[in-house]
């Protein structure tokens, strides 16, 4: 029987021996889940139907807003109120016709689009929220035309592509030197995640989809690409991805559960008020619920693969341990996973949420006040639905991992000679 037992080992990718009927059942359940998601998908795919552009996001003439490159060249403060402002010239600005405010003078020379190599001006007041332009600061202006087809320009944002460039750069270089071909697939898996985000839940949710089955879909179809592409296909991650999906499916009726008892609107938040006035047939609670949903999968990815992998190194080291005994070293790993992550959960969401918290700070309102908000509570409900998905997908993706590393009917514990054996051949 040991004999048998170790060359069935050898024959495997796993670490130990894989009991044919888990395998069967998790493999089974993944097909399932996988070709339900797939269904789902194409039945919740968006219309190509034509979306409005909100009023705040269209440009004079009711189209998408343009902006092309430009950069300052000169800048001072001055007396303002220049014919020249926003409009194209070769040379310099017109002065100003009287001498009524002072503000600040930006110079800018256009760097693309139908009037590259031309100039405009910019006229700033100062105040909060208001641009501090330097020169030589790259930015984008917004190109649009007024009632008489004059094109006028404006200030959008500064210029971030290089900046941002190196940044993406950086962490793609960072992450495949440090994690090698895993990283690599890790981060194509991160693309794929972005994609889908893109080209089917946004889409779908402004088509008017509902928000927890559009959830669910997309979050499923980002797993089975990314728990595969990162971590290979076996028995070791399909019990990660069996639980992450469970966990999944748990986050969105505790989210749907705390949407419907604490009444939460998302309208303190001002995305959510503009969603609410220029797209008024998509649900809020959708958009929260959605939030939710896609907001707990990265936290629950880490905890369950964590978990499955303890779950079949600690068997392979031990060959003896009963199943009862894997289970509980798991879950002691688990424990602390569990303790380190909810700080992870709660203080990200907090870091999130500094200005509006500052602002409460100074406003004198008791903290009970503060705490049953609308804008904190929805924090505190998606840092509790995430901590509960994560805590119960512990023991639940540690149960999965155990059955499949220490299989019904494997070998029991050995005589003590065997044993000895093995452990001098270590």
């Amino acid at each position: 029987m040991t004999d048998h037992h170790h060359h069935h080992h050898h024959d495997h990718s796993g670490p130990i021996a894989i009991g044919a009927t888990a395998a069967r059942v998790v493999v089974g359940l993944l097909t399932v889940i996988g070709l339900l998601t797939v269904v789902a998908t194409i039945a919740l795919w968006p219309s190509s139907q034509a979306v409005e552009i909100p009023l705040p996001m269209q440009n004079a003439g009711g189209g998408a807003v343009e902006t092309e490159a430009g950069t300052v060249v000169v800048q001072d403060v001055g007396p303002c109120g220049s014919p020249s402002l926003g409009k194209v010239f070769a040379d310099k600005p017109e002065a100003p016709r009287a001498n009524t405010y002072t503000c600040q003078r930006s110079l800018i020379t256009i760097d693309s689009g139908p009037h590259q190599g031309n100039k405009t001006l910019l006229e700033i007041a100062p105040g909060p929220g208001q641009p501090d332009l330097r020169a030589g600061d790259e930015i984008r202006l917004v190109r649009q035309t007024d009632p008489a087809g004059t094109p006028l320009y404006s200030f959008e944002d500064y210029s971030r592509g290089l900046p941002l460039t190196l940044i993406v750069v950086a962490f793609v270089v960072v992450i495949i030197a440090v994690a090698r071909w895993r990283g690599l697939r890790a981060l194509i898996g991160l693309g794929f995640a972005f994609a889908v985000l893109v080209m089917f839940l946004l889409p779908a949710l402004l088509d008017g989809k509902p928000a927890i089955p559009v959830a669910l879909v997309a979050g499923s179809l980002i797993l089975y690409a990314v728990l595969y592409l990162a971590h290979g296909v076996n028995l070791r991650t399909s019990s990660a991805l069996l639980g992450t999906l469970t966990s999944m499916l748990l986050a969105a009726v505790l989210s749907w559960l705390v949407l419907e008892m604490t009444q939460l609107t998302g309208l303190s938040e001002e995305q959510n008020t503009n969603v609410a006035t220029y797209l008024e047939h998509v649900s809020i609670t959708g958009l929260l619920l959605a939030g939710f949903i896609i907001g707990s999968l990265g936290v629950l990815n880490d905890v369950t693969i964590t978990q499955a992998s303890a779950a079949f190194e600690l068997a392979s080291l031990d060959e003896s341990a009963s199943r009862r005994e894997v289970f509980a070293a798991t879950m002691r790993v688990g424990r602390d996973h569990i303790a380190s992550t909810v700080y992870t959960l709660v203080l990200a969401y907090a870091g999130g949420a500094l200005p509006l918290l500052l602002l409460f700070s100074v406003a004198g309102r008791s903290m009970r006040d503060v705490f049953v908000g609308d804008a904190v509570a929805i924090e505190i409900a998606r840092s509790s639905v995430g901590g509960i998905a994560l805590a119960l997908s512990v023991p639940l993706t540690t149960g999965i991992a155990v059955l499949l590393a220490r299989p019904f009917g494997g070998r029991k514990t050995p005589a003590p000679a065997p044993r000895h054996g093995r452990h001098s051949r270590v």
